[in-house]
C-alpha cells in the first residue's frame, strides 16, 4: 500500500470511528425513559422536579436542552460540579445512558415553576429588571444577555430558566456567589452572582419562575 492509499484509508477509518462514536452517543428516549427511573424521587416522573419552601429545591428538567443536561451530568460524574446526591447517581450511569436521560428528559413537556406566586409586585419588578434589563449601577448584566429573552436558553452553555423553580435558581446564584459551584470555564455566573445582594437574587429567581414555559409563550402572541 502506498502512502497515498495508506492516507486515504486512515481518513476512511478515522471517519467510520468519529461516526460510530457520535451514533452511540446519540441518545435513545426509551432506554431514557427507563434509565430515568433513578432519577423520578427527587425529580418527579414528569420531570417536574420540586420546590420545597425554605428548603431545598430539586430542579425542573423537562424541556431543558439535551446537551446541557449531558453536561452537568458529566460534570458531577467527573467532580467539576458538588453534589453529594446527584454524584451517586450520575455515576450509576454510563456515557450512553447519560446521553439517552438526557434526550428523555428535554423531549418532555415543560411544567410551571413554582415559588413566585406569592412575591410582591416590588420584588418581582425587580427581578423583571435585573432579568432583561440588568443593573448597571451595579455592573450586573442582563440574565437574557446569555439566556436568551423570556429565559429559554441559548444552545447547551445557557439553560433556559423561564418555569424554573425559584427555590432551586436562588440556591444556584447563591453557589455561585459563594464559589460553591464553580462548572463554569469563563466564570461569568460567578462573576455577576457576586454583585447581587440577597434580595436581588430572592427577586430575578421569583420572576422566572412565574414565567411561562417556551410553548406558552409562543402561543400567547
Amino acid at each position: 500500500m502506498n502512502n497515498k492509499s495508506l492516507l486515504r484509508f486512515s481518513l476512511l477509518v478515522g471517519a467510520s470511528l468519529t461516526t460510530a462514536v457520535a451514533l452511540a452517543q446519540q441518545g435513545d428516549v426509551e432506554r431514557g425513559e427507563a434509565a430515568a427511573a433513578t432519577c423520578t424521587a427527587c425529580h418527579q416522573a414528569d420531570g417536574s422536579g420540586m420546590h420545597v419552601p425554605g428548603g431545598e429545591s430539586w430542579p425542573r428538567l423537562a424541556g431543558l436542552n439535551a446537551d446541557y443536561i449531558v453536561k452537568q451530568l458529566h460534570d458531577f460524574k467527573e467532580g467539576r460540579r458538588q453534589s453529594a446526591s446527584m454524584m451517586a447517581f450520575a455515576n450509576m450511569l454510563d456515557d450512553q445512558q447519560i446521553a439517552d436521560v438526557a434526550a428523555y428528559y428535554s423531549q418532555l413537556e415543560m411544567t410551571p415553576g413554582q415559588g413566585g406566586d406569592e412575591a410582591e409586585e416590588a420584588l418581582l419588578a425587580r427581578g423583571q429588571q435585573l432579568a432583561e434589563r440588568g443593573d448597571w449601577n451595579a455592573y450586573i448584566v442582563s440574565c437574557q444577555s446569555c439566556h436568551g429573552s423570556g429565559g429559554t436558553g441559548v444552545g447547551s452553555d445557557f439553560p433556559g430558566i423561564a418555569s424554573q423553580h425559584a427555590g432551586y435558581i436562588s440556591a444556584q446564584l447563591t453557589a455561585w456567589k459563594n464559589e460553591t459551584r464553580s462548572n463554569d470555564p469563563q466564570n461569568l455566573m460567578g462573576a455577576i452572582a457576586k454583585r447581587m445582594s440577597d434580595d436581588d437574587i430572592q427577586a430575578v429567581s421569583a420572576w422566572y419562575a412565574t414565567q411561562p414555559a417556551p410553548a406558552a409563550q409562543e402561543s400567547a402572541q
